[in-house]
């Protein structure tokens, strides 16, 4: 075997370990991977229910509903589409209708997502950049109307 030779099966050798490694890794964090849509991409791309995700818009004005324990359910846009949450828990202290949130949990049907965890703005300029750019996309955005609210 030439020193050549060698050299090539090192190399050839240390890509397979280094990709069976990043293989594993990538099996490994499978359930960990969360994507953030906005409705609108909710509903463009076609979810599967079941899929983990997070969603991120403004919560609709008069949706919040509060029912017995600590249910909530409310509306989540975008101005284009609309998506159902149902959470189940204690939402921020900063939750509002009007303001900025995501939500992070599983699809349940169509139009449906079931969160297991709601985060809000942190103060009255704070708006998550992923909202943020999904509202620009849909032409929502506009530069003071964070403050403004």
């Amino acid at each position: 075997m030439t020193r050549r030779s060698r050299r090539l099966a090192l190399i050839a050798v240390a890509l397979a370990v280094i990709g069976f490694a990043a293989g594993i890794a990538l099996y490994a964090l499978r359930d960990n991977i969360v994507f953030f849509y906005s409705p609108s991409e909710v509903a463009e791309k076609a979810v599967q229910p079941g899929a983990r995700l997070r969603i991120g818009g403004l919560v609709k004005a008069d949706t919040l509903v509060k029912s017995s324990g600590q249910n909530v359910a409310f509306v989540v846009t975008d101005g284009a589409h609309e998506l159902k949450v149902a959470y189940q828990g204690l939402l921020p202290d900063l939750f509002r209708e009007g303001q900025g949130v995501v939500a992070e949990g599983v699809l349940a049907a169509p139009g449906e997502l079931r969160a297991e965890t709601i985060l809000a703005k942190h103060d009255e300029r704070y708006m998550p950049r992923e909202v943020v750019d999904a509202l620009k996309k849909q032409g929502r955005w506009q530069e003071g109307e964070a403050s403004a609210k």
